[in-house]
C-alpha cells in the first residue's frame, strides 16, 4: 500500500513541476512560449486553466504527504529498549522488583540466569539514603 501511495506521489509531483513551468512568469518567459497567442489556449483560458490545475495538484501533493507521513510513524518500533519490557514480575515473586543490576534482570527475563538464588550469594541491599537537602538554585526539569 505504502509503496502504491509514493509512486502515485511521485506522478503528482512530476505533475506539478511540469504545470509550473508551462504558467507564464510576469517578468519573463515560461516554458510555455512567448508573449504570442500560439498554442491550444489563449491568454486568459490558458491562466484559469493553468492555476485551477497546480492548486488541484497542490492539495493532492499535500494530502499524500501527510498520508505517507502517518503511515510511516505507525510503523515505527519503540523509541527505547526499555518501552518494550514489560515489568511483569515471574511466577515466583510476589511484588518486588528483583535484586541485581538492570543486565540480571534482562537474563531473569530471558531464562538465562538460574531462577533461585540463595540469599548468601545475593549482595545486600544498600540502605535507604536520607531526605535529600533542598537544592541551592532552582534546576531545570528533566526530560524522560
Amino acid at each position: 500500500m505504502q509503496t502504491v501511495l509514493i509512486v502515485v506521489h511521485l506522478i503528482i509531483v512530476l505533475a506539478l513541476i511540469g504545470v509550473v513551468l508551462l504558467q507564464r512568469s510576469e517578468g519573463g518567459l515560461g516554458l510555455g512560449g512567448g508573449g504570442g497567442t500560439q498554442g491550444f489556449m489563449t491568454g486568459r483560458g490558458q491562466a484559469n486553466a493553468l492555476t485551477r490545475a497546480t492548486a488541484i495538484l497542490a492539495a493532492l501533493f499535500f494530502t499524500t504527504s501527510m498520508i505517507l507521513a502517518i503511515m510511516s510513524h505507525r510503523g515505527a518500533g519503540p523509541r527505547s529498549i526499555f518501552e518494550g519490557t514489560g515489568t511483569k514480575a515471574p511466577a515466583g515473586q510476589t511484588g518486588a522488583p528483583p535484586a541485581g543490576n538492570v543486565l540480571d534482570q534482562l537474563r531473569q527475563q530471558q531464562g538465562d540466569a538460574p531462577a533461585a538464588q540463595t540469599p548468601a550469594a545475593q549482595t545486600p541491599a544498600a540502605p535507604a539514603p536520607a531526605a535529600p537537602a533542598a537544592p541551592a538554585a532552582p534546576t531545570a526539569p528533566q526530560s524522560r
